[in-house]
């Protein structure tokens, strides 16, 4: 059987990076050639097919009909190759594993125990990538990731790793301007501030009892420390980790709207991809981080 010569693997990934992008010049930075390599390997490839994958407009660049049918194929081939050639690494048990971390877990937990796992694992050295954003476990690198929110990560192996205890804050000015709520659906008609999923309140006001509280409405920010910073600056209320509030609170710059809760639908998990569940590395962090969890619930450590 005559073999159908592959197009060259340097066309294939610039469409594929141009694809992402919708644009030669992001590819072409992400790959470190220029714009007009990237136009090349994008001619090439489409003299190689016989059909357009680009139609140009407006100064823009968008996908065809075939391009869109030949893009799914040609990612997933890629994620095939970076998965295989990361299961035959020999030297997988040791060097580098890079864990995608929010920066108030890794401020506040994470880092601060980083000896223990290096006196465990000496051959293993941590890169923390501190990101709300979600990992792309192929294009970034991310070997797992520890994320804030709903046990929903289709695709992937998730462990609870721990829940929080969060607390309703705003500041003093805000508190003499709209009075002390008088109970949780009260608070349900101040201006609040959100989280990124909009989730926070919505199981806040479920655990009060308030049904349907009509409070989505408000900013989202991405991350803990703006959302604080949000709060400190009178925008609205917010709903905070307890352990993060702590100093604000003792000094007066927020006051509690409500008693500490914790959420149990909400809480910390450790997420990797399905093919690295027996990477040595990754069974190495995913046990010792478990490990270290039963262990602070055993001597009452947040």
């Amino acid at each position: 059987m005559k073999r159908e010569p592959l197009p060259p693997l340097n066309a294939l990934r610039a469409f594929e990076a141009t694809a992402r992008h919708l644009s030669v010049k992001q590819a072409a930075d992400e790959l470190c050639v220029t714009p007009g390599a990237v136009s090349q390997s994008l001619k090439t490839l489409e003299r190689h097919l016989g059909v357009p994958l680009f139609r140009r407009a407006n100064r823009g660049i968008f996908l065809t009909d075939a391009g869109q049918d030949y893009l799914p194929s040609i990612r997933n081939a890629f994620r095939q190759i970076a998965e295989a050639t990361r299961r035959i690494d020999r030297s997988d048990a040791r060097g580098t594993l890079t864990v995608s971390v929010t920066p108030l877990f890794a401020n506040a937990w994470l880092v601060p125990r980083l000896d223990g796992f290096r006196a465990a694992h000496p051959d293993i050295d941590l890169h923390l990538k501190a990101s709300q954003a979600y990992a792309d476990f192929v294009r970034d690198g991310v070997d797992v990731a520890v994320r804030h929110g709903l046990d929903r990560y289709p695709g992937l192996c998730s462990h609870r790793v721990l829940t929080v205890e969060v607390v309703p804050v705003a500041t003093p000015a805000l508190l003499a301007r709209l009075g002390t709520p008088g109970s949780p659906a009260e608070l349900a008609r101040w201006p609040l501030l959100h989280d990124a999923q909009r989730t926070g309140w919505h199981h806040w006001f479920q655990a009060q009892g308030v049904s349907d509280p009509n409070a989505a409405r408000g900013p989202a920010l991405d991350d803990s420390g703006l959302l604080l910073q949000a709060v400190l600056a009178g925008q609205g209320a917010g709903l905070l980790p307890l352990a993060l509030v702590a100093t604000e609170l003792a000094q007066g710059r927020l006051v509690k709207l409500a008693d500490p809760l914790w959420l149990e639908q909400l809480a910390y998990y450790l997420v990797y991809p399905e093919s690295s569940r027996d990477r040595p590395k990754v069974a190495a962090f995913r046990a010792w981080m478990l490990e270290a969890v039963r262990g602070d619930a055993e001597i009452g450590r947040p």
